[in-house]
């Protein structure tokens, strides 16, 4: 069939050209157990599309025939010098995005300039992926005490990871009903309704079996369903400690020997605590909207803990709803040092691996400095929030 002097029957499938178009990519590619994994949230999902919304709330104000050429992205996190201000969410499980998970996570973050975050629950060991990249890259623990945590510390030190971020928003599991309709749990159970959603995708099902990539590697050793069973059990009834407090955090730090960050952090008044304690860096992050719902938009509450953390010397990273480069451009010039992506990386992962988590990078680096060239600030560090204005249609009592 011909239109227009073109062949249709050969015409190539759409360039993939924003984090959307590989969501939309990677949604075919999963079995609908993993899309609930990757893309769900708690009870109503309030908070996971209050965080997409929060960034509709700002408007940028772009200065014109201000001689900008090729904007800076530089900067530095947790004293390493960084190509991008974009890192890598610690993400549990990646594995099941695609198999090769963590590795190809952490190799296209090095790859573009950045780190990625290493999850206790990563599907790879913590030794894996220090093996298969040439820099250290960060630690991801959930703050339990005693022996476990002692013992993960140690290995992650000695695997070269030099910053440790603590996600201290896991008192116990949210309510993520998505997840457990189609059979993710906790804990995960295969009915057989499952196993035909997982015979409608053979090719991820067959990588899942060959490769056993779905369990949490560091917290068990096997690579069946049984073990991803045991890993999920042993997620919830040891790394979700609902009992742990501020001295509990406070020993972790003075145990961990490097820089030392706080996950979950949503309140000035918890972000006071973290700066008069020390800690190197906090995490605005209210978990991706997986946990407590109704709790604020990260974007929302940026500004808030910026004023009560202060001239003090404590680093602020957000994450939370991040697709653009605007929305980066928007949390830097509100005060974060930089942003955490999951969701999107995780996209590229399941669409094609270390290449696609590559391209998700390179996306957002292009639209970063399309938007600080149209904006008129020549280096992120120029960024302030008189580049920004209240969106008309919800004024300043809206935010």
């Amino acid at each position: 069939m011909h239109a227009f002097g073109f062949d249709l029957r050969h015409r190539r499938p759409p360039p993939l050209l924003n984090v959307h178009d590989y969501e939309c990519a990677a949604r075919r590619r999963l079995p609908a157990m993993v899309r609930e994994y990757i893309d769900g949230g708690a009870d109503d999902l309030a908070t996971l599309t209050k965080n997409r919304e929060a960034f509709t709330r700002w408007e940028f104000r772009p200065r014109i025939l201000t001689g900008t050429q090729k904007p800076d992205l530089a900067t530095t996190v947790a004293g390493i010098d960084l190509d991008l201000p974009v890192l890598l969410a610690p993400v549990g499980l990646s594995g099941l995005a695609h198999w090769r998970g963590d590795v190809a996570a952490a190799r296209a973050a090095e790859r573009r300039g950045t780190r990625h975050i290493l999850s206790t629950a990563s599907s790879w060991t913590i030794e894996e992926v220090a093996a298969a990249t040439a820099k250290g890259h960060f630690f991801q623990l959930y703050p339990h005490s005693g022996e476990t945590a002692a013992t993960l510390m140690k290995r992650a030190w000695n695997a070269g990871n030099r910053m440790m971020m603590v996600t201290a928003d896991y008192p116990m599991r949210g309510n993520r009903e998505g997840e457990r309709r189609t059979g993710m749990g906790p804990p995960p159970v295969l009915t057989p309704g499952t196993a035909l959603r997982l015979c409608r995708h053979p090719a991820w099902t067959y990588r899942a079996l060959r490769h056993g990539r779905i369990p949490a590697r560091n917290l068990v050793e096997g690579s069946g369903v049984s073990a991803a069973v045991q890993s999920v059990e042993i997620q919830d009834r040891h790394l979700s400690q609902s009992t742990l407090t501020w001295d509990d955090l406070g020993w972790l730090r003075d145990t961990w020997p490097g820089r030392f960050y706080v996950k979950g952090v949503l309140t000035p008044e918890d972000a006071d605590k973290a700066a008069a304690l020390g800690l190197d860096g906090i995490v605005v992050s209210n978990h991706g909207g997986r946990q407590l719902d109704f709790s604020p938009a990260t974007l929302d509450v940026l500004p808030e803990i910026v004023t009560a953390v202060g001239n003090r010397n404590t680093e602020i990273l957000l994450d939370g709803g991040i697709r653009r480069g605007t929305d980066v451009v928007k949390a830097l010039a509100l005060g974060a040092r930089a942003v955490l992506i999951g969701r999107p990386y995780l996209y590229g992962l399941a669409v094609a691996s270390e290449k696609g988590v590559t391209r998700v990078l390179d996306i957002l680096r292009e639209e970063i400095e399309r938007t600080l060239t149209l904006l008129g600030a020549p280096s992120i560090h120029n960024l302030t929030p008189t580049h920004l204005r209240p969106s008309p249609q919800t004024g300043e009592d809206d935010r």
